[in-house]
């Protein structure tokens, strides 16, 4: 974590109405009259990090990280992880109208967007819906959740973990092993039984860990040590992705002409086997702006060193007013 800028603390922060009983927690960090920049978090469901506040250089940008804490997650309320949580108004268009309703809330016309894993979809749907509202993109461990990527990293994969894929298919009753795990997991997630959703939500998130543990030392994030996180995030994974993310199967991809004239850099480790290098390689060889990055050594995780390099060094390099270099394969 050497590479990061210092701890920052927020100048400012809230809690806004966005409507539906949910109240969405917001922080600003920074330079007060630097660059904006947007910063969306992974999972669905993971909450906000510190150290996202620090892939920034503190006096160039002005650091606004929303939906950060998207609608279930972090300091939102209600949080996805409560008794008897209704879940039908957190959706991929709340979410995007969430976006909008903060940036008009703090007055900003345009900003950077950052996002990571989840948090890259929901990036390119804000952008491709809003491409007048974005000046840079910054993107990494990238995914689009379509039904290809949520089958492969729910069976396909299981080819290279067997084993732990074997504990994750048999945490759901013998007769739905065969059809989709993502809606048995979600029915289990969801029964009220503490005793069946805690233990459906610890299952869950051990096949996380496994799929972005790539080399022998790698620690899980110690945020699974805490079964409220567990319970509401792997209720808001299978949430998203039985409904797919509420996005047309493909559509992000389909629709990047729309981000024509908006600067990206996309980072993606080699041996991310969850979140296969296809599609980060298909966006960008459909996004004349965009520039690949490829982290030889690195997986899913943001943790990773040659990971956290790369982002802080394209949000310096937008800082600066630098633009990617296009149709670069990286290594």
């Amino acid at each position: 974590m050497t590479d990061l800028y210092p701890h920052l603390d927020p100048y400012d922060s809230g809690m806004l109405d966005v409507g539906d009983g949910h109240r969405v927690y917001w922080e600003m960090c920074g330079n007060p009259n630097g660059k904006p920049a947007l910063v969306l978090h992974g999972g669905p469901g993971s909450g906000c990090t510190a150290n996202a506040r620090r892939s920034f250089d503190p006096d160039a940008f002005r650091i606004i990280l929303f939906l950060f804490d998207q609608r279930g997650s972090g300091r939102s309320t209600p949080h996805a992880s409560a008794p008897d949580i209704d879940l039908s108004t957190n959706t991929t268009p709340h979410l995007l109208a969430d976006i909008e309703r903060l940036r008009d809330h703090l007055d900003i016309d345009r900003w950077l967007v950052l996002g990571g894993s989840w948090g890259s979809t929901l990036a390119l749907a804000y952008a491709e819906q809003h491409p007048e509202r974005v000046s840079e993109m910054v993107l990494f461990s990238i995914a689009t959740t379509t039904a290809w990527e949520i089958d492969w990293i729910t069976r396909g994969v299981g080819i290279f973990f067997p084993e732990p894929w074997r504990r994750f298919r048999d945490g759901v009753p013998e007769m739905d092993r065969e059809g989709s795990l993502v809606e048995a997991y979600h029915r289990l997630l969801m029964h009220p039984d503490p005793v069946v959703h805690h233990k459906a939500a610890r299952d869950w998130c051990d096949w996380e860990i496994a799929l972005v543990a790539v080399h022998a030392d790698d620690k899980p994030h110690p945020r699974y040590d805490d079964p409220a996180f567990r319970l509401g995030f792997a209720r808001m994974v299978t949430h998203y992705w039985r409904h797919r993310g509420w996005l047309e199967d493909g559509i992000l991809l389909r629709n990047i002409d729309r981000l024509a004239g908006i600067p990206g850099v996309l980072i993606h480790g080699r041996l991310d086997i969850g979140g296969p290098l296809l599609t980060p390689w298909r966006l960008h060889r459909n996004w004349p702006g965009s520039e690949l990055i490829l982290i030889g050594d690195a997986g899913h995780d943001a943790r990773d060193p040659g990971m956290i390099g790369s982002i802080i060094a394209a949000t310096d390099r937008f800082a600066a007013g630098e633009r990617p270099r296009e149709r670069n394969g990286g290594s």
